[in-house]
C-alpha cells in the first residue's frame, strides 16, 4: 500500500464510518473498483489503525458527553443510586447496547471474516443497508428525544448493532434505524448511535490491537500508513460535526439511494 492509497481509504474511512453509508463496504469496494491489489496483510494493519482514528473522533467529538456520563456513572455507583442522574442512566443503557453486538461478534467471528474478501457479498450487505435506511424513515414516528431513551430503546439499537458486523451493514446505519423505528427523533437516535460506537471500538480496537503487535515488522509499515490515519480522524470529526447538523431537519433518504446505486454498480462491474 502506497502513502497515497493510504491517504484515500482513509478519507473513506472518515467519511463512511459515521455517516450511514458503510465504512466496510468502502474499504472492501473502493480497492476492488480501483484495480488495487492490496495484500491482506497490510490491509489488516491499516483497518485497525483507521478504526483507532475513528474512535479518536468520535472520543474527541463527543468528549465532554463522555465526561459527564462515566463521572455520574462512578457517583451513581458509590451513592447507590445508579440511576439517579441522566448521566448515570447514559452510561447503563450504553453498556446494555454494547452486549448484543459483543456477543455476536463471539458467535459469528469466522463467518463475518470470510466476508470481507468478498465484494460481491458486500455489495449485497449495502442493498440492507439502503433498506434500513428507507425502513426507518418510512415507520418510524420520531417522537422522542434523549431524555426519553430507556432501557427498551438501547437494547433494540444494539440489537440492530449486531447487523453491522457484516461489511455493507452501515454500524451508524443500522443503528440509528433501531432508535428511530422506537420512535427517537433522527438526531437523538444519530448521538446515541455515535456514543455507543466508543465502547464497541473500544472492544474491538483492543482486540485487533493485540493481533496487530504479534505480526513481525509491522512499525515498518506506519509512516506509509500515518496520512489515513490523520485523514480518517480528522474527516470522521467533520463527519460527525455534519451528520448531526443535517439531520436535524433531513431525512435519510439520500444515503439509502447513494447505498443502492453503489451496490448495483459494484454487482454488475463483479458480474
Amino acid at each position: 500500500m502506497t502513502s497515497i492509497q493510504a491517504l484515500i481509504l482513509g478519507i473513506l474511512q472518515g467519511l463512511t464510518e459515521f455517516i450511514p453509508i458503510s465504512s466496510s463496504a468502502h474499504l472492501v469496494i473502493a480497492p476492488y473498483l480501483l484495480g488495487w491489489d492490496l495484500p491482506e496483510e497490510s490491509t489488516f494493519i491499516f483497518n485497525i489503525l483507521v478504526q483507532v482514528a475513528s474512535l479518536i473522533a468520535v472520543i474527541g467529538y463527543f468528549w465532554k458527553d463522555l465526561l459527564d456520563i462515566i463521572r455520574g456513572f462512578l457517583q451513581g455507583i458509590f451513592n447507590r443510586q445508579p440511576f439517579a442522574s441522566q448521566a448515570s442512566r447514559l452510561g447503563w443503557l450504553l453498556i446494555l447496547a454494547t452486549i448484543p453486538a459483543g456477543l455476536g461478534g463471539l458467535w459469528l467471528k469466522d463467518l463475518v471474516e470470510a466476508q470481507f474478501n468478498n465484494p460481491a457479498a458486500t455489495a449485497l450487505f449495502l442493498l440492507g443497508t439502503a433498506g434500513l435506511l428507507l425502513f426507518a424513515e418510512r415507520l418510524g414516528k420520531r417522537s422522542q428525544q434523549m431524555e426519553q431513551l430507556h432501557w427498551p430503546e438501547a437494547l433494540f439499537m444494539g440489537l440492530f448493532q449486531v447487523l453491522a458486523l457484516f461489511p455493507g451493514i452501515s454500524r451508524s446505519g443500522a443503528t440509528i434505524t433501531g432508535g428511530m423505528l422506537r420512535n427517537l427523533d433522527r438526531n437523538t437516535a444519530a448521538r446515541f448511535s455515535f456514543l455507543m460506537a466508543v465502547p464497541i471500538m473500544l472492544a474491538a480496537g483492543g482486540l485487533a490491537v493485540v493481533d496487530l503487535l504479534a505480526i513481525p515488522g509491522f512499525l515498518a509499515l506506519l509512516p506509509v500508513y500515518f496520512w489515513g490515519f490523520l485523514s480518517s480522524a480528522v474527516v470522521g470529526y467533520l463527519s460527525i460535526h455534519w451528520l448531526l447538523r443535517y439531520l436535524t431537519t433531513r431525512p435519510l433518504y439520500i444515503f439509502a439511494i447513494y447505498c443502492t446505486v453503489l451496490s448495483i454498480f459494484t454487482l454488475v462491474i463483479y458480474v
